[in-house]
């Protein structure tokens, strides 16, 4: 009997708690400090205590198992709001802003001979500017370059 009241006592103050964490406007947690207040009433009413009398025809002890069930499901539901929150990521649905849409970033800021196939940063023809299968691959690209101007 007297750990009975201490288990609803644990689980009074647990839920005290839990209301002042909702005052606070910090519902999930308030969901998991709820769930595990509920813990010891519910080990207390299910008969684990006194785990050799009235196990199976009292309905305290169903009722005890629904109180488990409910402290389960909570903790369920805030691990998946948890973790639906946390796979969002900041701006997932954002656009590019108008000015870049179709914009490839460092291409129109230097000269048209930085640009060219096989060329470097310096501007002197590489060995794949040399080759022949490497005009070939390039032709694609130096055409859309001499369209737009570079």
């Amino acid at each position: 009997m007297l750990t009975d009241t201490v288990c609803v006592a644990l689980s009074a103050g647990g839920l005290a708690i839990a209301l002042l964490t909702a005052y606070r406007k910090r519902y999930l947690a308030a969901t998991r400090i709820a769930a595990y207040a509920l813990i010891p009433v519910g080990l207390a009413m299910t008969g684990i205590l006194d785990w050799l009398t009235d196990l199976v025809f009292d309905p305290g002890v169903w009722l005890g198992f629904a109180v488990l069930g409910l402290s389960w499901l909570l903790f369920t539901v805030s691990r998946a709001v948890e973790r639906r929150r946390a796979g969002a990521p900041d701006g997932a649905g954002e656009l590019p802003p108008a000015g870049r849409a179709g914009r490839q970033p460092g291409l129109a800021r230097r000269g048209p001979a930085a640009n060219a196939p096989g060329t470097s940063r310096s501007g002197r023809r590489g060995s794949a500017g040399r080759s022949g299968s490497g005009d070939d691959d390039f032709s694609d690209i130096e055409a859309i370059l001499k369209k737009h101007g570079i």
